[in-house]
């Protein structure tokens, strides 16, 4: 992976990271009523579920690789695609409704990191994001673990910081998805719908 490609990723993931989802949401609820101590509990039990969900998505990339090296051409136009519609869908959602949070039944560890990971893997609709997403920087001419690794630890990095931070800040932030949710829906869906048309295009 070339400096310029892991680059162009390092900002698709933090631009994804920044969307609003279920791990993002889960750490601003603990946050808020656990504190930031407890809630890395739960961010790590994310950032578990993302670097699973990942490398699911990294051996069926590689998989169908081996069939046919052609394939990834294929697979980049099908998941542009696929990206500029979940962008449309994002911009078209309502706002993040933080009342209907689910709520933690208890502050131990073992349980907040658990429902961080389940978070993480419970939504079918993550591995087929990532098997769209990772086509976008994969070279089949480099080792497939080498930059699953990469793209895996740049990925749990920047969401660990993202998820930290909102947990802190979890008493400003709320306010802030109530009077701004529907705007933070079309700037990121946004970002998705320049992710899927762009990417493809760099050949």
């Amino acid at each position: 992976m070339t400096w310029q490609t892991w680059t162009l990723y390092a900002l698709a993931a933090i631009g994804l990271s920044l969307t609003p989802g279920p791990n993002g949401l889960l750490a601003l609820t603990h946050g808020a009523m656990h504190g930031t101590r407890k809630t890395l509990a739960t961010i790590t039990g994310g950032s578990l579920g993302f670097g699973l969900i990942i490398g699911l998505s990294m051996f069926g990339i590689g998989a169908l690789l081996a069939t046919w090296a052609g394939l990834l051409v294929i697979m980049k136009w099908l998941g542009g695609a696929y990206l500029v519609w979940l962008g449309i869908q994002l911009v078209r959602s309502d706002p993040i409704d933080i009342s209907r949070s689910k709520n933690a039944s208890s502050a131990k560890f073992r349980t907040l990191f658990g429902q961080g990971l389940v978070s993480a893997i419970s939504n079918p609709k993550g591995i087929l994001f990532f098997v769209a997403f990772l086509p976008q920087f994969v070279n089949p001419r480099q080792s497939l673990f080498t930059q699953f690794l990469i793209m895996a630890l740049t990925f749990i990095v920047i969401e660990f910081a993202y998820e930290l931070t909102v947990a802190s800040l979890a008493d400003r932030i709320k306010p802030l998805l109530v009077r701004a949710g529907k705007n933070f829906n079309r700037v990121f869906g946004g970002v998705f719908i320049a992710i899927g048309v762009l990417l493809p295009l760099r050949g």
